[in-house]
């Protein structure tokens, strides 16, 4: 309890109130968020303990880290955005658009989603290669997309997707729906998806993702953002990450 109310505390000075008020009221309206869509469970968690605790409103944009990127790079208003790879993040450094140095917030490791009970019998990534079976993975233009073709790589395996989706969302649901047997995704999202199951990746063949999470440089709600950041990287935000499936910094 001291460390909540500690943590909450820090949370009320960063966003300038002094009490319920709330942070996204103290520098004039929602916080928005652009967040990559494998992080969707965890920040929508995080957000209504901000809602609840502060008064923080926060509106989300929860797309592939490439599409978001580019939106940036095109002027989209935006406070934070938060990555699923460090290339991205370091794309939009060098074009000027963060307050500050990014921070890493969680990694992320992948997994193979298949169908509920596994009806096909998948157990490694190589069973991936089978004729017949039909795989979709995110593009490789998306970070889980990239991951997925340097564990395949890794493996000496190569697979012939029936779609390629624009960020990895897309291929959760195609294996949840029947549309697929099997594709590969980050390990959170088979956590929260209660629709698939998960068919582990062994180490050797498995790729860590580095998640960083940055201020832009032209945020209309500073405070906020500085809020939000400061509640993700503390022990209580590091919680929420890690029950969602991702591991803590």
């Amino acid at each position: 309890m001291a460390r909540r109310l500690a943590v909450l505390s820090m949370l009320l000075v960063l966003a300038g109130c002094g009490g319920q008020a709330g942070a996204s009221q103290a520098n004039g309206g929602v916080l928005t968020v652009f967040a990559a869509s494998s992080l969707q469970p965890a920040f929508d968690k995080i957000a209504s303990q901000l809602d609840l605790n502060v008064g923080m409103t926060t509106g989300f944009n929860y797309l592939g880290t490439q599409t978001l990127t580019g939106q940036l790079q095109q002027g989209a208003a935006a406070d934070v955005f938060a990555s699923a790879d460090t290339a991205h993040m370091t794309t939009l450094e060098n074009a000027g658009l963060l307050s500050g140095p990014s921070k890493i917030f969680a990694h992320n490791r992948l997994e193979i989603a298949v169908q509920s009970g596994n009806p096909k019998g998948i157990h490694t990534l190589a069973d991936l290669s089978r004729a017949g079976l039909v795989v979709v993975l995110a593009d490789p233009s998306v970070p889980a997309g990239k991951y997925a073709q340097q564990a395949l790589a890794k493996a000496l395996v190569i697979v012939r997707p029936a779609s390629l989706e624009l960020q990895v969302t897309g291929v959760l649901t195609k294996v949840a729906l029947g549309e697929a047997d099997a594709g590969i995704v980050y390990v959170s999202d088979i956590v929260t998806s209660g629709k698939v199951d998960g068919v582990i990746i062994p180490d050797d063949q498995n790729v860590i993702a580095d998640y960083p999470i940055a201020q832009l440089k032209t945020a209309s709600n500073k405070s906020g953002a500085q809020a939000f950041i400061a509640f993700v990287l503390s022990p209580d935000g590091q919680a929420i990450l890690k029950v969602a499936g991702l591991q803590g910094v």
